[in-house]
């Protein structure tokens, strides 16, 4: 079954080097939680706010082994009014056999307070 598999992560500084490192723990968060391989990866989109520009996080997944080929996208995102701010969004869509709702969506850092329902006891 294909689903989508929710991360997201905030960086305190618009800098390459912590850009890539958030964005590598939380990729790596997401395929520890939902025993993701990357030959049932379709693809992953990676958004980032406006004010973030200074790396493409999508270049982490080529350093994960076994991820070199898993087709990967970063985009703007959308600049709300008041939404959060530094922020890194992934949407991974991949064939697992987990039930819709048992999917693990992993948001941490200030990118808890996007999908607090989702976060197991509120926090990440």
């Amino acid at each position: 079954m294909t689903r989508g598999v929710r991360g997201a992560t905030t960086v305190v500084e618009n800098e390459e080097k912590e850009i890539l490192s958030k964005t590598k723990i939380l990729i790596q968060e997401m395929i520890q939680a939902n025993t993701i391989q990357a030959s049932d990866v379709s693809h992953v989109f990676i958004s980032v706010t406006k004010d973030l520009n200074q790396a493409f996080p999508a270049s982490v997944l080529r350093d994960i082994p076994g991820w070199k080929y898993v087709p990967v996208m970063c985009m703007a995102e959308i600049d709300v009014p008041k939404g959060l701010e530094k922020c890194i969004r992934i949407m991974m869509v991949t064939n697992i056999n987990t039930p819709q709702e048992e999917v693990k969506h992993i948001f941490q850092n200030e990118a808890v307070k996007l999908r607090p329902d989702l976060v197991k006891g509120g926090k990440a």
